[in-house]
């Protein structure tokens, strides 16, 4: 490294986010920390918005890609031109705020780094507070923090050395639209680096959720996710916000909807008591979940857990059995799958 050079690079790929991209960088520039400590490379990845006009106002080294190539190769790009001892990768509908630059500082000190990514999550309040946005965040929150040393490091808050990264070749940028995040940890996993997620590295995250845009999430992430696991051979492994507490959920769930279909034309006794049966099972199987929606009182809680079980989950079973299908039958999306496994 050089004279010039800082402890941490922040790689933000960019794309259509100024308006919340600003807020970070308002917040990391006000801070006394990036002067001495932190540099911040923005990669513009082909938008169409005023995010350059709003990212110029501020003294980061900005990369504008001349068309929409993806976040993989944007972050590829802003890695190759850092200078930071460590590389803290984080989305551009994350605020970072002056708090959090202090425990991504301190975590660099904190940890050991041999052949080792630390993560971190969403914060359970979104900068936007509606429902869906706040029940996103709580999800995430949730089931990223479950395990101390996870399947996967999001990139929405990750640090790695950055001599680790160089040597990584990277995220895989001929992919999937989603999780070369997930992609990447697996593949640092098999040359023996260790996964820790700290629970003091959060982020707050903008969703802009109303319910069309839940769901689409619901089936857009379990869609790909699918054909990843699929092609990874773990689809019923616990990973994150693909938990399996999540997977139970969904194969209960067939099995309530199909002994409802049973009472339409059998109305036995004997089917409520199972459906109630069930239902008790999803409550017992994602009680630390419901208690996380607790926290934000009993109206939100009543809603949260309708929503989780008979929509959100029901959404995603589509979803994981849509990628089930294109995986069987679309012969490109088992060719790039299969590329990337042989890389």
């Amino acid at each position: 490294m050089g004279s010039n050079s800082k402890t941490i690079s922040i790689i933000i790929p960019n794309y259509n986010k100024g308006f919340i991209l600003e807020i970070t960088l308002q917040n990391i520039f006000s801070s006394p920390l990036w002067i001495e400590k932190v540099e911040v490379i923005v990669v513009d990845d082909g938008s169409t918005d005023d995010s350059v006009k709003r990212i110029k106002k501020y003294p980061c080294k900005l990369i504008c890609l001349e068309s929409n190539f993806g976040a993989s190769k944007a972050r590829n790009i802003g890695a190759k031109n850092s200078t930071g001892k460590f590389l803290f990768f984080v989305d551009a509908d994350c605020i970072i705020e002056e708090e959090t630059l202090r425990i991504v500082e301190e975590t660099t000190k904190k940890y050991t780094w041999n052949k080792l990514i630390v993560g971190g999550t969403y914060k359970p309040e979104p900068y936007d507070k509606s429902f869906f946005s706040t029940f996103q965040a709580i999800f995430v929150n949730h089931f990223e923090l479950k395990n101390p040393q996870p399947d996967y490091i999001p990139t929405h808050a990750m640090i790695i050395p950055r001599c680790d990264f160089e040597n990584s070749g990277g995220f895989r940028e001929k992919f999937l639209p989603i999780l070369e995040d997930v992609e990447f940890s697996h593949r640092m996993k098999r040359k023996g680096y260790t996964l820790v997620m700290d629970p003091k590295l959060q982020v707050m995250h903008y969703f802009g959720f109303n319910f069309i845009r839940s769901i689409k999430n619901a089936f857009r992430k379990s869609l790909y996710w699918s054909i990843y696991s699929l092609s990874n051979k773990d689809l019923f492994s616990d990973s994150g916000t693909a938990a399996i507490e999540f997977k139970l959920t969904g194969l209960i769930l067939i099995l309530i909807y199909f002994i409802l279909l049973i009472f339409v034309f059998v109305k036995k006794g004997f089917l409520l008591i199972l459906l109630v049966l069930l239902l008790s099972i999803i409550l017992l199987i994602n009680k630390e979940l419901i208690k996380k929606f607790c926290k934000k009182g009993l109206i939100f809680t009543f809603k949260a857990v309708s929503y989780y079980i008979f929509i959100y989950t029901l959404v995603a079973l589509i979803g994981g059995i849509s990628g089930l299908l294109l995986f069987l039958v679309n012969k490109e999306i088992k060719e790039t799958m299969r590329n990337m496994r042989n890389v």
